[in-house]
């Protein structure tokens, strides 16, 4: 599949939320969305190459990664054999005060009610050291300190996801969705969420993973830059790498995209150090066909970390 969007959209579909909340649903699952298995999927995307270069793909990728996501989800729910897309980011108004955002509505082709679905991409760094105890999410940080999977969760679970059922978001969606669409004589909307992305575990320390990680989520390894030399000791000569650039952080890339490690990396390391921020490198082996996604970090990382939340 050589087209980015597609790649990405497999990604997507295919990797699990990083954590299950409790009380909320997830994402759509294949068979929702009208695929009865992964062979109906890869079929579907073989015929989504003209549908996908209509959508200015080139100019999203170089977007923010969470905008990126969301137009990936949009064009999945309007083109899947079972959903049709309804509105997307719909600002909840009280009076003249935003109370918050749906970030998607959508409809499956046996149930008019509008669904409500929350998104988000999240790629987390785990310190083997506080806060909170080993299997807090508040130890789950990103990479530039700024949150942390504990925030994040609990924003979902307090804020984003709630805010569907408030009487001044049924009057915003019936004043403008049509009315087979409105749900207002429907049960309250439901919501979902989908939380995909990666949980980069120390490579130093051993580290259990946070409390409600899905078993099967996707993992990766971070390091401190001077024991980058040890770690990469113990790949196959014949490794390859590729510097995974933000936003590019979804599929991994194309095999031509792949050198030989020390010729990757090396202005890798030079990036770390010059920047004092973390890198991500998508590291290939090929006796195995395994790809494998570390991130690099220098010395002093990480220089903040989220306090928990209260």
């Amino acid at each position: 599949m050589e087209h980015p969007a597609l790649r990405d959209i497999a990604w997507l579909l295919h990797t699990p939320d990083i954590v299950v909340l409790p009380d909320i649903s997830g994402r759509p699952s294949l068979k929702a969305l009208g695929w009865a298995d992964a062979h109906a999927l890869t079929r579907w995307l073989a015929r989504q190459r003209q549908g996908v270069e209509s959508f200015s793909w080139r100019a999203l990728r170089h977007s923010r990664m969470g905008h990126y996501h969301e137009r990936l989800w949009h064009y999945v729910l309007d083109h899947a054999p079972d959903t049709r897309l309804l509105a997307t980011n719909v600002r909840v108004f009280q009076r003249r005060n935003t109370l918050g955002e749906l970030d998607i509505l959508y409809r499956t082709c046996f149930d008019p009610a509008p669904i409500h679905l929350e998104v988000a991409i999240k790629f987390y760094l785990g310190l083997p050291d506080g806060p909170g105890e080993e299997a807090s999410l508040s130890r789950w940080i990103g990479p530039g300190g700024l949150d942390s999977l504990a925030l994040k969760c609990r924003h979902i679970a307090r804020h984003q996801l709630p805010i569907a059922r408030t009487p001044p978001a049924r009057k915003t969606l019936a004043h403008w969705l049509a009315p087979r669409d409105s749900g207002e004589s429907l049960p309250p909307i439901r919501s979902q969420l989908a939380l995909p992305g990666v949980l980069f575990y120390p490579w130093h320390a051993r580290l259990s993973p946070p409390r409600g990680a899905m078993t099967a989520h996707r993992r990766g390894l971070w390091c401190y830059l001077q024991d980058w030399p040890t770690l990469a000791a113990g790949f196959p000569s014949d490794t390859l790498a590729a510097w995974l650039e933000k936003p590019h952080w979804l599929a991994p890339p194309a095999l031509a995209s792949f050198q030989p490690l020390h010729d990757a990396i090396s202005p890798i390391l030079d990036r770390v150090m010059a920047y004092s921020t973390p890198q991500q490198v998508m590291v290939y082996h090929p006796h195995n066909g395994q790809t494998q996604r570390i991130f690099i970090v220098p010395s002093g990382w990480p220089r903040q970390i989220p306090l928990p939340p209260r």
